[in-house]
């Protein structure tokens, strides 16, 4: 995945060339990453605690299962809103 850096009205932002192949769901809204040998999906959700959930990298990065994040934003796991 490469980034293009934008300077915008407030400051420098990101912005991804859309390539989502890195994620679990690449045409979902998932943030969380896709598993591999290297990266497995093992590790339980902090927030629900359900086993399996993330990844190390997910872990890494302070996420949570796509079902909590859909919760806490407001809409069930895989809904449009």
């Amino acid at each position: 995945m490469t980034y293009r850096y934008l300077d915008g009205d407030d400051g420098i932002r990101a912005q991804d060339d859309g390539d989502r192949s890195q994620f679990r769901d690449p045409g979902g809204k998932s943030a969380l990453g896709r598993s591999s040998r290297r990266n497995p999906r093992c590790l339980p959700c902090p927030t629900c605690g359900k086993p399996d959930k993330l990844t190390p990298a997910d872990k890494r990065n302070g996420y949570q299962c796509d079902e909590c994040a859909d919760r806490d934003e407001g809409r069930g796991y895989g809904m449009d809103g």
